[in-house]
């Protein structure tokens, strides 16, 4: 919430149970006197070492209410009763944490820190870094998360020619996840290949495992030998497409939302994988959260209603011409050295047919977000602590 952080008034209303706070900029926020008391920030609620709490919603009274409230040093402080404990809120993560603001969102709206992407606003701005200088330097590497964080994708260059490089990515913000594929699979032609992705046809833009629950939320591939004709990378915003389908068929993407999809996977023994969500997933306020898109995972679907499977087909192939449409396309073509990390929970990514001459050696891993924020979010705090 953006507001100058200074307080100044505070009223206690409904019999203690809520407070009316004004800010400087005119503005109001109002907070209920449970709210205030489970995230006190006194060290008998929350660790000072972690911030973790230190207490559970039954340590708390039910009839909790703010017996006074006054502002001191540009903070609020908070007596409740029937405890007889007085906490001080700091202004700004007041201005922060504040909930009360309007509810009125579109369906699929997402963060303000996702930015949607076309082939006309991305395709000569592709997010890059060079592996040994976001490996010795915090800031390239800070500026390289946050751009997969923003668009979803980015190109790390300078990475060893061997098998296996593509850790050393993984390494500089989290885990590789292993799989049934292995710590990491190869993505070359091959005789009787037991997935798609080991040929040498090109693949519908898609994301990857829809049959896994939960399905991982990055996908790393890196280049160790590419000298074939074609075979050109390319990636699709998922969030944009979504966006555009919806302001075109807002029925369409109701249906794609919230009739689920089944995804299965049988092709190696010993393996039979299986998911039931929908293709494009939305939070329980209309977040955009996740797409799930895959011609050659997607099983029969039978959890739409008769009456709405004809509308569901139609904005399912509507859906699919949109992500071919080459105006949402990014492409580009991977050089030994080279790799790319895709928001495997939004981003589309795609592979253009190549001649059956030359070699074109990849290798694929997966990894997971929670890594990746992580360790940009420690990274921006510790750039922050080092400016105050």
């Amino acid at each position: 919430m953006n507001r100058i952080s200074m307080l100044t008034h505070a009223l206690i209303g409904d019999e203690g149970r809520t407070i009316d706070l004004g800010w400087q900029d005119g503005s109001r926020s109002r907070f209920h006197a449970m709210w205030l008391r489970d995230n006190a920030l006194d060290d008998k609620t929350r660790s000072a070492g972690n911030g973790q709490r230190l207490i559970t919603i039954l340590d708390i009274p039910a009839n909790t209410r703010i017996g006074a409230a006054s502002i001191k040093g540009g903070a609020l402080e908070v007596s409740f009763v029937p405890e007889q404990k007085t906490v001080s809120f700091p202004a700004a993560w007041l201005s922060a944490n504040a909930y009360d603001r309007d509810a009125g969102r579109q369906p699929g709206w997402t963060g303000e820190a996702t930015v949607r992407w076309t082939k006309a606003s991305m395709q000569n701005s592709v997010p890059r870094a060079g592996y040994v200088a976001a490996s010795r330097d915090r800031a390239v590497l800070g500026q390289w998360l946050s751009a997969v964080k923003t668009y979803g994708f980015a190109v790390m260059d300078d990475l060893p020619t061997e098998s296996g490089a593509l850790c050393k990515v993984s390494d500089l913000f989290g885990y590789i996840r292993e799989t049934n594929y292995g710590r990491w699979f190869e993505v070359r032609a091959e005789v009787n290949p037991n997935n798609l992705a080991y040929t040498n046809l090109g693949l519908q833009a898609h994301t990857d495992n829809p049959y896994r629950d939960p399905v991982p939320t990055l996908q790393i591939l890196s280049c160790i030998e590419n000298t074939v004709e074609g075979g050109e990378s390319s990636v699709v915003d998922g969030f944009a497409v979504a966006a555009a389908l919806q302001a075109e068929n807002p029925e369409g993407f109701r249906l794609l939302s919230s009739c689920p999809a089944r995804f299965e996977y049988a092709g190696s023994s010993g393996v039979r994988l299986q998911a039931k969500r929908p293709m494009i997933e939305l939070g329980p306020d209309g977040e955009l959260i996740c797409i799930r898109f895959n011609n050659r995972s997607l099983a029969p679907t039978v959890d739409v209603p008769f009456s709405d499977m004809e509308a569901y087909y139609a904005a399912y192939r509507r859906f699919a011409e949109l992500i071919e449409d080459t105006s949402f396309e990014v492409t580009f073509k991977l050089e030994a050295g080279q790799a790319f990390i895709v928001d495997n929970t939004r981003v589309m990514h795609a592979r253009k047919a190549f001649s059956g001459t030359g070699k074109r050696w990849l290798q694929g891993c997966y990894a997971d977000k929670d890594g990746l924020l992580s360790t940009l979010a420690a990274i921006e705090h510790g750039f922050k602590e080092a400016a105050e």
